[in-house]
């Protein structure tokens, strides 16, 4: 019976329960608060100042949508939200932060523990700069470009799930048993000079597939797994072995 009485009495999170501490902190910070102005759900004002602020329990592509409309407002622009249950040290949440500082939104978040409520300004509405933000991914972008450079063409469909990609690193690899399978016994060095790139001893070493095995000291074939394997990679086999050809 107990437990029935506290599932009553515990009240359902409503947007309205957002309302209270966003409003007090204001206050505190000299603003005149107002509730529900002409669709939006806070408009906050100090001199000519103007704050809009929309509240939501879940953060969502609707409210991303709404607050950038309240944008044609006012440049100080927050959606405000209860505080997640997940991490927010987690990669999910970095990325919404981002997301949202990109679409130059400000973010508040909620937090109820029991009876007590706070709030924390997560980010305030600025101006995103993309030219700082390119310069701090510059790595990400050359690994990108590197990949694609590492390709001979496009043989994965865009948006697959749950499929094998083939990657630079992988097509390097069918390269080097191409080589083994049509040379045969190679080395390192012999391999470079046809084309197989700087790469080759590691990929050699590693054995990630399990395509070549060490004949002796500095010498490599390749194995009854990568020639049976190799028979699913016939396209890009003949591509590497056409190639070489062409540069004898």
């Amino acid at each position: 019976m107990d437990g029935v009485q506290i599932m009553v009495e515990k009240k359902k999170r409503q947007e309205s329960d957002l309302y209270k501490p966003i409003q007090q902190h204001f206050i505190r910070e000299g603003y005149k608060v107002y509730g529900e102005v002409k669709d939006c759900d806070m408009a906050i004002v100090k001199d000519d100042e103007l704050i809009v602020i929309e509240l939501k329990l879940n953060l969502s592509v609707d409210l991303l949508i709404q607050a950038t409309k309240r944008q044609k407002l006012t440049d100080l622009v927050y959606i405000a939200i209860p505080k997640p249950r997940y991490n927010l040290r987690s990669k999910r949440w970095t990325d919404i932060c981002h997301l949202v500082r990109r679409l130059e939104l400000g973010l508040i978040i909620v937090s109820f523990v029991g009876n007590r409520k706070q709030l924390d300004v997560v980010c305030h509405p600025a101006s995103f700069d993309r030219k700082k933000s390119n310069s701090r991914n510059k790595r990400k972008r050359e690994l990108l470009l590197k990949e694609i450079r590492g390709r001979s063409a496009d043989y994965n469909i865009g948006g697959s799930y749950r499929t094998k990609i083939m990657t630079a690193y992988k097509e390097n690899c069918i390269q080097i048993a191409a080589y083994l399978h049509f040379f045969g016994e190679l080395s390192p060095k012999s391999l470079k000079e046809i084309g197989t790139g700087d790469k080759t001893p590691s990929i050699l070493t590693k054995n990630y597939y399990g395509w070549f095995k060490r004949v002796k000291r500095g010498v490599y074939s390749i194995s009854e797994k990568g020639v049976k394997e190799l028979i699913e990679f016939q396209d890009l086999s003949d591509y590497y072995l056409e190639k070489v050809k062409d540069n004898k």
